[in-house]
């Protein structure tokens, strides 16, 4: 099999997609982008979600870039990375548009 490299796009978008695909990391997303400026504490108590998991969650959101947190003691600080949430925004926009005119013939309308 031939070796293919995916683009840089491709590869951002897979990474923010991956990201994106669990409903608790949604939930964080949607949380913190509803918030005015950072959001001190603890997620799980203000979320339906396990404090067990909220740091495995916490922890891909930030490797993909899409949210930004530092320790300060004894709590912790989440926010949107604004940046990042731009360039996501703004890829998923291109990927879908890009096909959203076009005709197919397998079983669409």
């Amino acid at each position: 099999m031939e070796n293919k490299e995916y683009t840089d796009k491709q590869e951002q978008i897979a990474r923010f997609a991956k990201a994106m695909g669990h409903p608790a990391r949604m939930a964080i997303l949607d949380f913190l982008a509803q918030q005015n400026s950072c959001f001190f504490g603890n997620i799980h108590e203000v979320l339906p979600i396990a404090k067990a998991t909220v740091s495995q969650h916490l922890k891909e959101l930030k490797e993909a870039g899409l949210i930004q947190g530092e320790v300060e003691a004894p709590k912790v600080k989440y926010c949107i990375n604004r940046e990042n949430w731009k360039i996501a925004s703004m890829l998923f926009a291109g990927f879908f548009n890009q096909y959203a005119d076009k005709k197919g013939k397998c079983g669409g309308k």
